[in-house]
């Protein structure tokens, strides 16, 4: 029996790889404020700006299975160049519209036999980054409620979190906008590389499959080893 599974976001980059990972077995809504890039994937888009939208108003089935919150957010300045309004927008975008989503969706998420709730963080979380603290403090937020729901709402539904570093996408498309950006960013983590959209949906995958119905209340490092080796 297909499971409904509902982006938030989702229309590019990750997303975008995992809705081709996840279309044909699955019954996906993808919830964006775009989606041209959806064309050739046979899911159900639904106009939605996690800013400002009331997930409530969608028309989604009664039961969600698998919930993924893709919304997030690159802003790395120094932190003297950063505004209070500054902090409170990362958190707007990244946490709050998370909190609201989820609220919003609980009585659909409840009515799943065990559903799968993933949402995104950073690997600047675990390691501190210079330039990082405004996204850091919002994703470090997410972390925090990810584990606390997940225990809260246990056996009823599984929360986890992936935790990347640099992945090749348009969000982070300013930092890698050449080959020797690339190579570079690339050298800095173990396996040499940065992150291509596939190495993280395939996690998505795995957390919404009934592969992973022992895992909940985990932040997962999809990384590179750079949160946990040093081999420089």
């Amino acid at each position: 029996m297909k499971k409904n599974i509902l982006f938030i976001g989702g229309s590019y980059g990750i997303g975008l790889a995992s809705a081709k990972l996840l279309a044909s077995e699955n019954n996906l809504f993808i919830a964006s404020r775009t989606k041209e890039s959806l064309d050739e994937i046979n899911c159900t888009h639904l106009k939605f700006d996690a800013s400002k939208d009331d997930v409530k108003n969608l028309e989604l089935p009664e039961t969600i299975d698998g919930l993924v919150y893709f919304p997030g957010s690159i802003n790395l300045k120094p932190f003297k160049m950063l505004s209070p309004e500054a902090f409170e927008e990362e958190m707007n975008l990244n946490f709050f519209s998370l909190v609201r989503v989820v609220h919003s969706l609980l009585p659909r998420l409840k009515k799943s036999e065990q559903a799968s709730l993933v949402f995104f963080s950073t690997v600047a979380v675990k390691v501190g980054m210079p330039f990082h603290t405004s996204i850091a403090a919002a994703k470090g937020a997410i972390e925090g409620f990810a584990k606390s729901l997940a225990a809260e709402y246990a056996p009823s539904f599984r929360v986890n979190v992936i935790a990347p570093s640099l992945t090749n996408t348009k969000l982070s498309e300013k930092l890698l906008s050449n080959e020797a950006k690339v190579e570079k960013m690339g050298e800095r983590h173990p396996l040499k590389r940065v992150g291509e959209p596939e190495d993280i949906a395939n996690v998505v995958q795995f957390l919404l499959s009934e592969k992973s119905t022992w895992v909940t209340g985990q932040v997962m490092g999809i990384d590179g080893g750079l949160s946990t080796l040093n081999v420089n």
